[in-house]
């Protein structure tokens, strides 16, 4: 075997090994990413930010304006309401 057939032979395995198919990422159950429930709040979506007053919401549940600090830790059994410059509400979501 002369180095030039074993030089094509290496690319052409090389070659084959880049087509090899990638496995899709993980997906994450529906349970988990709705651990804070999100899912029965979603109605509340374009309704103004005053209705958030007349409800009862779990512990933790934070309404976010588009000005507010918020922290970044990342707890999927938080209920996270937030609101726009509009007064409505955007998005309801865990996180």
């Amino acid at each position: 075997m002369t180095a030039k057939s074993l030089l094509l032979g290496l690319v052409a395995v090389a070659g084959l090994a880049a087509c090899e198919p990638v496995p899709p990422p993980a997906v994450i159950p529906d349970e988990a990413a709705d651990a804070c429930g999100a899912a029965g709040y979603k109605g509340l979506i374009g309704q103004p930010r005053e209705v958030l007053a007349q409800m009862t919401f779990p512990i933790g549940t934070r309404m976010i304006g588009p000005e507010d600090a918020v922290t970044a830790d990342f707890r999927p059994d938080r209920l996270n309401i937030e609101y726009g410059r509009s007064g409505r509400i955007e998005k309801v979501s865990c996180y």
